[in-house]
């Protein structure tokens, strides 16, 4: 019922306005015009969010090292890409602050927080 009297009462002013009473549907968004309405990331090494831990390096442990620094006061993370005992140490305190589960591995929650938390004007702790 609710979508007949919104649909008369979209199409009745065309009618009586003398126009034609067609609905047309908007275009989809271009991939182009999303990306760019999309907020800036702080940190741009990757696009992929793996579960990571200690002995895991590349660019996605260069990711969450920048977001660790940017999520925390004092972090001072190298960001050289390599997971050893500063990183874990640095996730183990992240998550304490963040009040998840503290298991030094940086998985769905671990990353949703530090995305959160890095691209905020406030430390997480």
């Amino acid at each position: 019922m609710r979508r007949l009297l919104t649909a008369a009462a979209l199409v009745v002013p065309l009618v009586f306005a003398g126009g034609p009473a067609v609905a047309v549907p908007e275009s989809a968004p271009s991939a182009t015009s999303v990306a760019t309405k999309k907020a800036a990331d702080i940190c741009d090494y990757t696009l992929r969010r793996p579960t990571i831990k200690r002995g895991s390096s590349g660019s996605a442990v260069q990711q969450a090292q920048c977001y660790l620094n940017h999520a925390m006061r004092g972090a001072d993370l190298d960001e050289d890409g390599n997971f050893g005992p500063v990183t874990d140490a640095a996730t183990r305190r992240f998550q304490r602050c963040a009040g998840i589960v503290v298991d030094g591995v940086i998985g769905a929650q671990t990353w949703s927080s530090l995305v959160f938390w890095a691209n905020t004007s406030d430390y997480v702790c």
